[in-house]
């Protein structure tokens, strides 16, 4: 969904280094995987096709955090 966000915390040596990669139109949705010690986290279409996509070094990343958008068809319901 659009808005969708997930940051990554990044190792950079001396310092760390933090970068965004957020769902920037509607019907997008942002996807992480963690393959052969890399972190990928890609903005997606809705069918299916990769928008743009950063890679980072899996022992290099310090943290990730996904911020979903708050739903408001009521798919998601709290008690």
């Amino acid at each position: 969904m659009k808005g969708d966000r997930v940051e990554i915390v990044v190792d950079a040596g001396d310092t760390t280094r933090t970068y965004e990669v957020i769902a920037s139109r509607a019907g997008r949705r942002v996807e992480t995987a963690v393959r052969r010690g890399v972190v990928e986290v890609s903005e997606v279409t809705r069918n299916g096709s990769v928008v743009r996509t950063a890679r980072f070094m899996a022992n290099r990343v310090l943290a990730l955090v996904e911020q979903p958008v708050p739903r408001e068809d009521g798919s998601e319901r709290t008690a």
